[in-house]
């Protein structure tokens, strides 16, 4: 399939495909007259690359991982991956999402509190 039909199926703008491809994180071949083409598995490997940047992972790290991923709701790294240096990365990565998940739950407290108090019927 050609870029286009990509985004269509995925939701993901061709701008950001094509970032996907410069950051080394999609492959797709080129046809005879130049245009991008996409086999199937590439609409799980963007649904992959999405919920890992949605969930605050670098393409940096999910580069390092994106092989030995299986399904997008699976994250299973394989021993291969699991270097010294990728495991720190990912250790710095889950400290900082904990901390942005510790943050969000005090914004979400101190709305409630503020609604109880402005809406206590509510």
């Amino acid at each position: 399939m050609r870029i286009g039909e990509l985004s269509r199926r995925t939701g993901v703008p061709t701008r950001m495909l094509r970032y996907y491809k410069e950051q080394d994180l999609l492959h797709p071949e080129r046809t005879g007259n130049g245009y991008r083409s996409y086999d199937v598995s590439a609409l799980q490997r963007v649904q992959q690359i999405r919920g890992l940047l949605d969930s605050g992972l670098t393409t940096e790290i999910i580069r390092r991982i994106l092989p030995f991923l299986n399904t997008p709701d699976e994250i299973h790294l394989h021993p291969e991956c699991l270097t010294p240096e990728t495991a720190e990365l990912l250790r710095g990565e889950a400290e900082r999402i904990q901390r942005r998940i510790d943050c969000l739950a005090g914004n979400r407290d101190a709305i409630l509190a503020y609604l109880a108090v402005v809406q206590p019927e509510a």
